[in-house]
């Protein structure tokens, strides 16, 4: 069985360089053979990807994110194109809206977004969308500013009638392991409802642990229980499960199967 963990905050968990290449040895003997590293800042970014050089199967997103908003970096622009460029950057985010938190105000964040959609567009890279509480305004502007090569709905929130909705958008829906609980009926209903094809999972690390490890800070070597939750909801089997979310995966951000 492989695992692929689309989204985990790798310099939230640990600040050391060997900290955080223990996390990635100890995912993989958990079977997680792929991980999307996610970073808020460019600043961030730039460090926690050059901890990460050496880690096979570690791969990165670059941009900044609605909490940067009124701070997202001189240069930014050339930067993100600049950083795209780099060995295993595979993706553009996390990008989006929050309109949960005072970041700046909604007309700084959709400008914010938009500018980042522009540039994933041109590079011809997936993105990675963060939604909090603004999900009628992403979903307005992903029909009119999204590329061809789509994106991913990240720690995936929101109920089944909007998924039905942006299933016509080439996106993916990823789920993290706030599936494990019970509480969270709407994104049950969403994973039983969606085609496979369209789901990937997430740890979200450090944030969103499964419930089987509640009150621990979340890794992306708990991953398995996420994918678990899926099976049980979809009614298959976890290797069958499993193997799909990992193929969806690759699909989602452009990797060859072999890799």
């Amino acid at each position: 069985m492989k695992l692929f963990d689309t989204h985990a905050h790798i310099g939230l968990i640990h600040e050391d360089q060997m900290e955080q290449l223990l996390i990635i040895q100890r995912a993989k003997r958990k079977a997680v053979s792929h991980i999307v590293s996610i970073c808020n800042s460019l600043i961030d970014f730039e460090i926690v990807y050059n901890n990460l050089k050496t880690a096979d199967g570690v791969y990165h997103a670059v941009g900044v994110s609605p909490s940067e908003v009124t701070n997202p970096g001189f240069n930014w622009e050339q930067k993100i194109n600049e950083f795209s460029k780099l060995e295993r950057v595979i993706a553009i985010g996390e990008i989006g809206l929050d309109y949960y938190r005072n970041y700046g105000d909604k007309n700084s964040q959709v400008e914010l977004f938009i500018k980042q959609l522009d540039i994933a567009r041109s590079l011809k890279f997936p993105v990675i969308i963060h939604n909090r509480d603004a999900g009628k305004d992403i979903l307005s502007i992903l029909k009119t500013r999204l590329g061809e090569d789509g994106g991913i709905f990240h720690c995936y929130s929101e109920d089944w009638n909007f998924a039905r909705e942006a299933l016509d958008l080439p996106m993916f829906f990823s789920f993290a392991g706030n599936i494990t609980y019970k509480n969270v009926r709407h994104l049950h209903e969403t994973i039983y409802n969606l085609p496979l094809d369209r789901i990937l999972i997430e740890s979200e690390s450090p944030f969103m642990v499964p419930s089987a490890y509640k009150g621990k800070r979340n890794k992306p070597a708990y991953l398995e229980e996420t994918a678990m939750a899926v099976a049980n909801i979809k009614g298959l089997d976890l290797e069958e499960t499993a193997d799909a979310l990992y193929k969806n995966s690759l699909r989602a951000f452009k990797l060859p199967e072999e890799d």
